[in-house]
């Protein structure tokens, strides 16, 4: 089968989806992750960026990339692809352009199964992807059979009202130590517990899915498609 990932932000997947990740990739999937937004131009300090400041940001974009690999790797996922819109302010940009974007790479990889962010998340880039990826997977005789929605830790949780309503959740406990020392490859996105995004955290969300399924441990999705032929 072929899976894309189409995340706003290096570490997104990991966060939502990286047992199930592992679990493809050992089904021998071919998994496709791209990232849409670069994950660290919004901390920038002022508007005006010197060329030293601006070294310095592209050196960690470059970082990022790299740990994102390294990641990857520890997931058997050998195809990634980066994108360059700018992090947390995608609704600064036409959703046209992240849709023919995503549409592209639907071309190249010719995915059954899409996942993404969720639509109801806080982080606005999120909502941008979410909304970008079903609008370039409209069923038009194209590839994409099933379209899952995954959550991300310190984003889906604080949206209120919005609430993340899985019905689909799969069997991590095997792949979980595996899951957390990926995310602890994002080492200026890893934090301390209590933070959501820390290894402590990650292993009490897999439990609390995982009592919610019957598990030890699991990842909860939300089906936003899936057709049957």
């Amino acid at each position: 089968m072929n899976i894309l990932i189409i995340a706003a932000h290096p570490d997104d997947e990991i966060l939502g989806m990286g047992g199930t990740i592992l679990k493809h990739t050992s089904k021998k999937d071919n998994v496709t992750i791209v990232y849409m937004a670069t994950g660290v131009t919004a901390r920038r300090s002022s508007n005006e960026i010197k060329s030293n400041e601006e070294k310095k940001f592209q050196k960690k974009i470059l970082e990022l990339r790299k740990d994102s690999l390294k990641a990857a790797n520890l997931l058997n996922v050998k195809n990634v692809k980066f994108y360059d819109f700018p992090d947390n302010q995608m609704d600064r940009i036409t959703l046209l352009n992240v849709v023919k974007a995503i549409e592209k790479e639907i071309k190249s990889v010719k995915p059954e199964r899409v996942y993404t962010n969720h639509y109801g998340d806080l982080n606005v880039d999120h909502q941008i992807v979410s909304n970008a990826t079903l609008t370039a997977c409209r069923p038009l005789n194209g590839p994409v059979k099933e379209i899952f929605s995954f959550e991300v830790l310190s984003s889906t949780e604080w949206s209120y009202p919005n609430v993340f309503k899985p019905n689909y959740f799969v069997n991590i406990k095997k792949q979980l130590k595996k899951k957390i020392q990926a995310m602890e490859q994002f080492k200026d996105e890893i934090r301390d517990f209590p933070h959501p995004r820390s290894s402590k955290n990650i292993e009490f969300v897999a439990g609390r899915w995982g009592t919610v399924a019957g598990l030890e441990a699991a990842e909860a999705f939300e089906i936003i498609r899936k057709i049957e032929e």
